[in-house]
């Protein structure tokens, strides 16, 4: 079995969601006393809080870059992030290692192309929705992506900011939310990316008008399947 080497702690509320994930799946896979080969290094959230509001990307280099060798040369066999908004580093933590690195958007464009969607809804951070890093990997297969509006965007980013990384789940929130999944279906979505990990505490299938793509158990069991096999 291969060692995953998981940065996390953005927010350390989805990253336990990636533990548990990893480490049932491999469990129900292998079964007898079987769970998942990991190392983790937590990034401080606050350092990461203050790359977004400096727009201080050429810190997030250094520090994610850091954090995946760290991780090589303890062990790990190959590298995920785990978070979606952070990938928007991704190019310098390829350069920093020599061992395999699992991006988020790769994962959800192949199950997106596995389940026949051609256009899709977004919804995570400001910088997920809005900047190319994320989307571009799936317009580039083929797949149309469809943001909300700008009054829903900062709705979004501020209940990820002020709740859900604090793992504060408001029902006022999810309707929020629900809504926003029902304009992305009048839109022509034919399916939602939970495309931040802390998302999927909020919402689940039963919440939503349209089939739910949560990326964070989605990227979790990519990572246990490679290191199975």
């Amino acid at each position: 079995m291969k060692t995953i080497g998981i940065i996390g702690g953005m927010s350390w509320e989805s990253t336990a969601t990636y533990y548990l994930e990893l480490n049932r799946y491999i469990n129900r896979t292998l079964g007898s006393y079987y769970s998942a080969k990991c190392i983790l290094y937590n990034i401080q959230y606050q350092d990461i809080k203050d790359i977004h509001k400096n727009n201080d990307w050429d810190r997030a280099d250094d520090i994610l870059a850091e954090a995946a060798l760290t991780l090589q040369r303890a062990g790990a066999d190959f590298i995920i992030l785990a978070t979606n908004t952070m990938h928007i580093v991704e190019a310098r933590i390829r350069e920093a290692i020599t061992i395999p690195f699992l991006h988020i958007a790769e994962v959800m464009a192949d199950r997106l192309l596995e389940d026949n969607i051609k256009t899709v809804g977004l919804l995570g951070t400001r910088f997920t929705m809005e900047k190319d890093f994320y989307k571009k990997i799936l317009t580039d297969r083929g797949i149309k992506v469809l943001i909300p509006d700008e009054n829903q965007i900062d709705k979004i980013h501020n209940i990820i900011n002020t709740e859900l990384i604090l793992g504060d789940i408001n029902e006022t929130s999810r309707e929020c939310f629900c809504n926003i999944i029902v304009s992305l279906k009048q839109n022509g979505a034919e399916g939602v990316i939970l495309g931040c990990t802390e998302i999927g505490l909020l919402i689940r299938q039963k919440d939503s008008i349209l089939q739910v793509y949560d990326t964070a158990l989605l990227h979790a069991t990519a990572a246990a399947e490679y290191a199975i096999y």
